[in-house]
């Protein structure tokens, strides 16, 4: 099969981790370290909200564990609307709606959910005759553990603890 002819579902990751839009960007990270990934999906079931990427929740960074422990993935996501493709889309198509949308990270959907997605990791394998064996259904993992901050204790009166 040619390049010309493939579609996203026949280059797209199938088994996804990702992380509910409520989640802290200290989750989002880990989740990303733990899994090696560069892009994190945000979703709430089935429905996504936008990919977040590393250099997103880098350039977010302030202040420490507990400051990042209390803010949410939702709000590094921006306002500007990033493409969907659907599966039947042509490699061609989801790499131009890359380019024009300067992203390297598409969701697909079908049925209004998540089911896989494409980055520009994705194309080049294609584009190298490297595809990978379909991994069999669709599956999004969100973070199955919760972390949290451990804070030195607060100094008491008189400086001693």
């Amino acid at each position: 099969m040619t390049v010309e002819m493939l579609a996203a579902e026949q280059v797209m990751s199938r088994v996804l981790v990702a992380v509910k839009p409520d989640e802290s960007p200290l989750m989002a990270w880990e989740l990303m370290r733990r899994a090696d990934v560069h892009h994190l999906p945000v979703v709430e079931g089935r429905h996504v909200y936008g990919i977040l990427t590393r250099e997103q929740v880098a350039l977010s960074w302030s202040g420490g564990p507990e400051e990042q422990s209390s803010r949410q993935v939702r709000m590094l996501l921006g306002c500007e609307r990033r493409p969907v493709v659907r599966p039947d889309t042509p490699l061609a198509r989801v790499a131009a709606a890359m380019l024009d949308a300067g992203c390297d990270a598409v969701p697909v959907v079908d049925g209004g959910g998540l089911i896989g997605l494409v980055t520009a990791h994705d194309v080049l394998l294609a584009v190298a005759g490297r595809l990978r064996p379909a991994e069999g259904s669709h599956e999004v993992v969100t973070g199955m553990f919760h972390l949290e901050p451990v804070l030195p204790p607060a100094p008491t009166a008189g400086g001693m603890t």
